[in-house]
């Protein structure tokens, strides 16, 4: 991922490519994703989470003291691939990468902080919220073949 990548929204995204956009909010929402981040020693991480997508972003929080709020404040590149139900590919893979942006502003934290109540999550207070802001995304659909789609918000995205 180039450094000064343009990285767009969840809704920009969407509005982009709807058809992608649906096969990724049905392979991620209420269900474990995993999160790459880096590790300060260049090394990746993965960890399980459980995004939400809703007021226009693709959202996780966390707690305070999880190496993933370290690992993204000190380089905010991730990429989130969904889960899937066998070594068939099950339903399909669908995967983003971008940047991380950690939302301080009360107003937006509580945006999406009533969204993901609604929608079952428990978020608190003490948790550290990020938006996942979108440089690539992709999908493969193993039925009758790999069905690739691809998009990136540097090539044209918009």
């Amino acid at each position: 991922m180039r450094e000064g990548g343009q990285t767009v929204a969840w809704a920009e995204f969407g509005g982009v490519v709807p058809e992608l956009e649906s096969f990724g909010r049905a392979r991620l929402e209420r269900r474990v994703a995993y999160l790459a981040t880096i590790r300060a020693d260049g090394s990746p991480r993965l960890h399980p989470v459980s995004a939400f997508i809703g007021t226009g972003g693709l959202f996780l929080y966390m707690e305070p003291t999880s190496p993933k709020v370290a690992d993204l404040r000190r380089d905010p590149r991730y990429t989130l691939h969904c889960g899937v139900e066998d070594d068939s590919g099950g339903g399909g893979e669908f995967c983003v990468s971008g940047r991380a942006n950690e939302v301080i502003e009360q107003q937006r934290r509580s945006e999406a902080f009533v969204f993901a109540r609604q929608a079952g999550y428990r978020p608190a207070e003490r948790h550290v919220l990020f938006e996942l802001r979108l440089v690539r995304a992709f999908s493969t659909i193993y039925q009758g073949g790999a069905q690739r789609r691809h998009w990136s918000a540097d090539e044209g995205g918009r």
